[in-house]
């Protein structure tokens, strides 16, 4: 594992441990001399993010697209800028240069850039590993949620696995550095079907 993209919210949030546990993975990641992959944003934790793995010395990587260059604030002291024209395309971009994923804190963007990408490695289109930092509980309901979805047969405990869980930067990163994506079958339910 080369590079690594985090997902995080344009806003910092309303607690101030959200951003102590951005600025606690970027450094976690420079440590590993692991390059950051992120939406390019400047502001709220994507720039926290951004800003703390550049103190420290490390490279990255922002993938923004047109239209919320002037919203979202872009950071231009990034190792690298790459503006393009869609949000599909941002997603695409984030997903060819990096070799696994992880979400921090943010909104409906976040969670959808999260879900998108845990979904393509349920249906094999990557094997690399996707997972979340449950900062002061965050995402707790989503575990809950997907924890039922697992009950009510909608996922398969072989996939809602390969979504990992941590609430500190180190162990989420031992996982992601010795993970294995497993053979998956088919999705679909065939005693149902």
């Amino acid at each position: 594992m080369k590079r690594l993209c985090v997902f995080a919210g344009a806003s910092p949030g309303a607690r101030p441990q959200y951003a102590r546990a951005a600025q606690d993975l970027a450094k976690a990641l420079v440590e590993r001399d692991l390059i950051l992959i992120y939406g390019g944003c400047r502001v709220g934790l994507m720039g926290i993010l951004a800003d703390a793995a550049l103190e420290a010395g490390g490279e990255v990587i922002g993938v923004i697209p047109e239209r919320l260059f002037a919203k979202e604030i872009p950071h231009m002291g990034l190792t690298e800028l790459h503006i393009v024209k869609s949000m599909h395309e941002r997603k695409q971009v984030m997903a060819d240069l990096s070799d696994g994923f992880i979400a921090l804190p943010g909104g409906v963007g976040t969670l959808e850039e999260l879900t998108e990408i845990y979904t393509w490695g349920q249906l094999g289109l990557h094997r690399k590993p996707c997972g979340i930092l449950n900062v002061e509980g965050y995402f707790t309901y989503l575990i809950q949620f997907l924890d039922h979805a697992v009950h009510e047969r909608f996922l398969k405990p072989t996939h809602r696995d390969t979504l990992l869980v941590g609430t500190e930067p180190g162990p989420l990163l031992d996982e992601f550095a010795s993970y294995r994506a497993p053979r998956l079958g088919k999705w679909l339910d065939r005693a149902s079907t």
